[in-house]
């Protein structure tokens, strides 16, 4: 019967976070964001930009489009899934995401 929950509630990547100690959403692919006061932004897990400007920054990401609004920004930092936004940050939002 616990079987039968834990498939409902993670499936098999839930099981592979609990085997391993991992947290389930980097084992899923999630996005993780962190900000730092209104001027850095740390985005992991993003599969590319869709927009850039130093007004707005949009990432793509497996959850959704995450853009980022402001002034001056600029990308300190981008690798294949990784990058971190400088600015004047005034806005994060998830556009056209279905958040459930």
């Amino acid at each position: 019967m616990e079987r039968n929950r834990k498939d409902r509630e993670g499936g098999v990547l839930g099981s592979l976070a609990e085997l391993f100690d991992l947290p389930a959403d980097i084992v899923a692919g999630l996005p993780r964001l962190e900000m730092v006061g209104g001027r850095q932004l740390y985005l992991e897990h993003h599969t590319g930009l869709l927009a850039y400007s130093d007004k707005q920054i949009d990432a793509n990401t497996a959850a959704g489009v995450l853009r980022v609004r402001g002034d001056r920004l600029t990308l300190l930092a981008m690798t294949a899934e990784e990058l971190r936004i400088g600015g004047r940050i005034d806005a994060v939002e998830w556009v056209g995401a279905e958040n459930g």
